[in-house]
């Protein structure tokens, strides 16, 4: 499997693990998702929000859209699960048709970031793609560990490059 393959892959995976997560949090009400837990962000909202917002600058680079750090003005633009969700589900979509364009020789594409204060800072897409990722999976679990301290139990999120795990996920995608 070369690299732009294997991204295809994670964007999938990214993808179903959103869906899997917004899924069990959905089923808490407005109180418990604002409720303050211990992590880095101090609420579900607040981490899940900043997952999105921070896809949504990271993509806004890879594609040059050209909003930059407009994309984080607003740390919860989706205080709701519902729309959180909707919206969570297009930017995972994006990714996914991003990544699933990819060839090994746009792999080396140069990036620009605006960094704010720091300045444009010029990154390769797959350091891009690979940052985002590991992003993700950062916030997710810190999100399926404040999940645990709910009623509801968190989903599991690591079943899905195996062909062992197939079977298991097969209808959700």
């Amino acid at each position: 499997m070369n690299l732009a393959t294997h991204l295809a892959e994670m964007a999938r995976n990214n993808a179903w693990s959103n869906r899997r997560l917004h899924a069990a949090c959905a089923r808490l009400g407005q109180d418990e998702l604002e409720a303050r837990r211990v992590s880095f962000f101090p609420t579900l909202q607040a981490t899940l929000n900043h997952i999105l917002v921070v896809d949504a600058f990271y993509l806004d680079g890879l594609e040059a859209g050209g909003r930059g750090l407009a994309t984080l003005a607003n740390e919860i633009p989706f205080p709701r699960m519902a729309e959180l969700g909707a919206a969570q589900r297009e930017s995972d979509a994006r990714l996914v048709r991003f990544c699933e364009s990819l060839d090994p020789a746009g792999l080396g594409r140069e990036v620009t970031l605006d960094r704010g204060d720091e300045g444009l800072t010029r990154e390769s897409v797959s350091a891009v793609l690979a940052h985002l990722f590991v992003h993700q999976i950062h916030h997710r679990g810190q999100a399926h560990a404040m999940l645990a301290g709910t009623r509801v139990p968190p989903p599991q999120l690591d079943e899905f490059f195996l062909e062992y795990d197939r079977p298991r996920r097969a209808s959700e995608l």
